[in-house]
C-alpha cells in the first residue's frame, strides 16, 4: 500500500479552498457589514432631518438653533457653533444634505473614500460641538462614528460597490489595449 495523495477527491488545501480561502473571502469583506451600517444610517439620519419641520427652525423644541445654543458654552470650538448659528437652518440643512450624500456614496460604494471622508468630517464636527461634553466621553455616539469612518477612509469600498466596477472596467481596458493596469 502506497501513501499518495488521492486523486479522485478534491482537497480543499490544493485547490485553494479551505482556511486559506476562507480568510481570503473574509478579508474581502471584512468591511461591508460595516459600509451597509454606516450608509443606511447616515441614509436614515438625512431623511430624518429633511423631514422634521421641527430641527430645521430657527428656534422652538428639536431645533438646530436651540441645539447649537444649548452646546455652545461646553463645545471644544465655540467658533464653530458660532459659525452655524448664523444660519442655524442652513447648517441643518448642509448637515443634513451631507449626511444623505455620504450615506448614498457609502451605501452604493461611489467613491468610497471620499463619502467615508464626508462621513468622518460630519462626525468629527459634531463631536466637537454637540457630543463633546458627553461625560463619561464613550455616552457621545460621534466619537465612535468618526472611528468607524477611518476604516473605510482608509481601504474604500472594495466589494459590491460601484468603484469595484469602475476598477474592473479599467481593467478590462487595459487588458485589452496589451497594458498593465495596477489597481
Amino acid at each position: 500500500m502506497t501513501h499518495g495523495m488521492r486523486t479522485d477527491t478534491q482537497s480543499s488545501y490544493v485547490d485553494g479552498g479551505g482556511r486559506d480561502g476562507w480568510r481570503e473571502t473574509a478579508t474581502r469583506y471584512a468591511l461591508l457589514p460595516l459600509r451597509i451600517f454606516l450608509g443606511v444610517t447616515f441614509i436614515y439620519a438625512g431623511i430624518d432631518k429633511l423631514t422634521n419641520s421641527a430641527f430645521l427652525s430657527d428656534s422652538g423644541s428639536g431645533s438646530i438653533g436651540d441645539l447649537m445654543r444649548s452646546v455652545r458654552d461646553s463645545s471644544a470650538i465655540p467658533a464653530l457653533v458660532d459659525l452655524a448659528l448664523k444660519s442655524p437652518v442652513g447648517f441643518g440643512y448642509a448637515i443634513a444634505l451631507g449626511e444623505l450624500a455620504v450615506g448614498i456614496g457609502t451605501l452604493i460604494g461611489l467613491l468610497g473614500r471620499l463619502a467615508a471622508l464626508g462621513g468622518a468630517l460630519i462626525s468629527l464636527s459634531l463631536w466637537l460641538t454637540v457630543s463633546w461634553a458627553s461625560d463619561p466621553y464613550y455616552y457621545g455616539n460621534d466619537l465612535i462614528y468618526l472611528m468607524a469612518w477611518l476604516p473605510l477612509v482608509l481601504a474604500g469600498a472594495s466589494v459590491f460597490s460601484l468603484d469595484a466596477l469602475w476598477r474592473a472596467r479599467r481593467g478590462q481596458r487595459g487588458a485589452q489595449r496589451g497594458g498593465e493596469y495596477r489597481y
